[in-house]
């Protein structure tokens, strides 16, 4: 079985199946004044490829966090709306810490949008993956209720399929509106080689990580056992990451 063949499930029965991790989490408080950036640079837009994914903040910082995320995964999108202001402006900005973002492919919709998330260059990508995660709920239920006989094409995850899924849940129209056009758009679905990639950097972050579910992290090389969301994740950061007394 070929890995875009292995995508080929049920996407109602597949969306949820490894979704973990619940509970709003807490805001790190005033982060501005308890986080200082050592060269008075800011870091927090800076955004480059990695092998599996993108890397935001400093390459050099002392502290690495990946996020392994899904699209389809509602607790991937709660954790979003919760923790990505306060770890821009907290860990980010300073220097401190780099937070590598990979997606965990779970089924074709994960393929589609993780290629458009890719599409254009690395300084766009932070604003596409977070556009999909804000809007998720109004594209997830839409393609929840689409007719099974549908959702049994999308999941093919062939190129005919993606382009014909963007097209149904309005992906391009969302990454129009983020300075793509219709023809970048539909090249970046075509895209096989890219798509087997993606799907095989998910698969060697499962072995390498012993991924399971998402969200989940790994802070400095070691997978947080048990550390599905921003309330769980927000002590195991300010645990190891000390609030800086350099000034500006």
């Amino acid at each position: 079985m070929t890995a875009m063949a292995a995508l080929a499930l049920p996407l109602a029965a597949n969306l949820s199946a490894q979704d973990t991790g619940s509970g709003k989490g807490n805001q790190l408080s005033d982060p501005r004044s308890s986080f200082t950036a050592r060269d008075g640079r800011s870091w927090h837009a800076e955004v480059q490829r990695t092998e599996r994914g993108y890397l935001l903040g400093n390459p050099d910082a002392d502290a690495a966090l990946i996020e392994f995320i899904s699209y389809t995964c509602s607790h991937c999108a709660s954790f979003s709306r919760e923790a990505d202001g306060a770890i821009d402006l907290a860990l980010l900005a300073p220097g401190h810490m780099s937070a590598e973002i990979r997606t965990v492919i779970r089924n074709a919709p994960d393929l589609t949008i993780s290629l458009l998330v890719g599409c254009g260059d690395a300084d766009g990508f932070k604003n596409r993956h977070r556009a999909f995660l804000a809007k998720q709920n109004e594209w997830l239920t839409k393609l929840t209720n689409a007719p099974q006989s549908q959702q049994q094409i999308w999941a093919r995850g062939d190129r005919n399929a993606r382009i014909g899924l963007a097209s149904a849940m309005g992906f391009d129209d969302l990454m129009e509106a983020r300075g793509l056009t219709r023809t970048q758009i539909n090249q970046c679905l075509s895209d096989d080689a890219a798509a087997q990639k993606l799907v095989a950097n998910s698969n060697a972050d499962r072995a390498d990580f012993a991924v399971t579910g998402t969200p989940s992290f790994a802070f400095n090389g070691q997978l947080l056992q048990g550390v599905h969301s921003w309330g769980a994740l927000y002590p195991v950061l300010s645990g190891q990451i000390a609030p800086s007394n350099e000034a500006n």
